[in-house]
């Protein structure tokens, strides 16, 4: 068992030691990466008890710049928030389908973009603008790398909720101003990202924008450049 107070992973680390990783292992962890997918469609069941503070606490090992740590998680139970978060999707969403004309929009019409009438859980993600923590290393000329490594934090917590078998989709057409004044959150705080996460109703090898004809994967060889 890990010592009292122990940081997280601190005990995973201790059963590992420092060996390198098997190549079954890198080939599941590839498989993890290939069957992460932005969910849509849930299941309403219950997540386990103690499920999402612990694999917060996984998301919590994401690296960060200078060791901020800037991510602020915000856990969305009262149903009267969640309802102004969802209205205000539903006014920017009809304000983006404004954007798309013929086929394209066509299909728009036909995606579901959010998880938010059945998602059990619900985070909003924000990030310290200037937290103490890190003492300012490292990001005196790129202060955007905090919300960098929120997002990090982000996609750690995707591949551990995927990796026990819960969907996350990410909800990005919201305001941030509305979002940040709904949850009454610290000041400084900058909203990253809105997450739905639950058991999702089914699961695919491909992403469902590329299923329904959205946009096709690029290969990774088209956007290397050398130097």
């Amino acid at each position: 068992m890990a010592e009292p107070g122990a940081e997280p992973g601190a005990e995973l680390g201790a059963e590992l030691g420092t060996d390198e990783f098997t190549p079954a292992f890198a080939a599941a962890l590839r498989t993890l990466f290939i069957l992460r997918r932005d969910v849509r469609h849930f299941r309403r069941d219950p997540l386990p008890g103690g499920m999402i503070t612990r694999l917060l606490g996984v998301a919590c090992l994401a690296p960060s710049v200078g060791f901020s740590q800037p991510w602020r998680f915000v856990i969305v139970e009262d149903p009267a928030r969640r309802a102004a978060v969802r209205a205000n999707f539903l006014a920017c969403n009809l304000e983006a389908q404004r954007q798309y004309a013929g086929d394209r929009a066509a299909r728009y019409a036909r995606l579901k973009l959010a998880g938010l009438d059945d998602a059990p859980c619900q985070i909003a993600v924000f990030a310290e603008a200037d937290p103490a923590t890190g003492h300012g290393l490292g990001r005196q000329t790129m202060g955007e790398t905090v919300a960098y490594s929120v997002v990090m934090a982000i996609h750690t917590l995707w591949l551990a909720l995927r990796a026990e078998g819960v969907g996350l989709g990410w909800v990005s057409i919201l305001d941030p101003a509305a979002i940040t004044a709904a949850l009454d959150v610290p000041a400084g705080w900058r909203f990253i990202g809105y997450l739905c996460i639950g058991y999702p109703q089914e699961t695919h090898a491909s992403p469902e924008l590329e299923r329904e004809g959205w946009e096709q994967r690029v290969s990774h060889e088209a956007v290397i450049l050398r130097r």
